[in-house]
């Protein structure tokens, strides 16, 4: 009886589900007699282990709750592999700084992670997005140029039109969805060409290198060749004409309901830190 008013439950209903459990479990949980019931040794096993366990997922609730509403844990993020070594992972401690009961494990790679199936908080990503799955916020565009070397444009000279590139050694990231085409637009005119060159690679970074050196004129991101542009080791080529020019930087994240409170505080902070335009913007020459 006294089972039956804590519950609010009749009686005979728990007396049903305990013999359930019994047959279930196959061993006798209550003595019972005309004037009493007492749970057997085996029942009192039970019972303590159930009370283990049900305090433990109180335990849990109060942690998940509290995750949702203090700035703490672990907040995974996956990162597009050079700009994230250039650009993002650089303004990480600033992040860590403010909110000193939260770890990142980051991961950089150039590779379009599934951030539902391997457990990310966030990603950044750069390009056209495809996944409607995903909650994404635009942080900027992302402006693909042309540049090179001033030693090879002494050399080989300017082209002034996008067909004057089947005349010059082009650098290619194999890495564009547009790959081997690359569509350039002046936001009047388009124009698809295959471009050639000595050098083709998965790896911006050494295609960079190649384009400091002369080797030929690179098409990559802004945020690639900014810092190269400002210190004159490159020089923009066609200025008026941009690669994939609809392409975007997101930040892209599983869901927005019911988000930990540290994925939330990530995603002010990084819109921040975009809000004036993106860190590596530039005048471009």
């Amino acid at each position: 009886m006294a089972a039956g008013r804590l519950l609010q439950r009749h009686p005979t209903v728990i007396s049903k589900r305990v013999l359930a459990m019994e047959k279930r479990l196959g061993v006798r949980l209550l003595e019972r007699s005309t004037r009493q019931l007492r749970m057997t040794v085996a029942g009192m096993q039970l019972a303590e282990r159930l009370r283990s366990a049900m305090g433990s997922i109180t335990e849990a609730e109060q942690e998940a709750s509290l995750g949702a509403a203090e700035i703490r844990g672990v907040l995974r993020v996956a990162f597009p592999a050079a700009m994230g070594r250039l650009w993002l992972g650089p303004m990480l401690p600033e992040f860590l700084d403010s909110h000193p009961h939260v770890s990142i494990v980051a991961d950089y790679s150039e590779r379009f992670v599934d951030i539902i199936a391997e457990g990310f908080d966030a990603a950044v990503r750069i390009g056209e997005l495809n996944d409607n799955r995903l909650i994404a916020k635009r942080l900027c565009d992302h402006r693909r140029i042309l540049c090179a070397a001033p030693a090879y444009i002494e050399k080989h000279g300017l082209p002034e039109t996008p067909r004057d590139l089947a005349n010059h050694n082009c650098l290619r990231f194999s890495g564009f969805a547009s790959f081997p085409e690359w569509r350039l637009s002046n936001g009047n005119r388009h124009e698809t060409i295959v471009p050639t060159g000595s050098l083709t690679a998965n790896d911006s970074e050494s295609l960079l290198a190649a384009a400091n050196h002369g080797v030929g004129i690179l098409g990559a991101g802004e945020w690639l060749m900014s810092r190269d542009i400002a210190a004159g080791r490159l020089v923009h080529v066609l200025p008026d004409w941009l690669l994939d020019a609809q392409a975007g930087v997101f930040l892209v994240r599983p869901s927005a309901r019911f988000s930990p409170a540290a994925t939330n505080a990530f995603k002010e902070w990084i819109e921040s830190k975009f809000a004036d335009g993106p860190p590596w913007r530039v005048r471009l020459r």
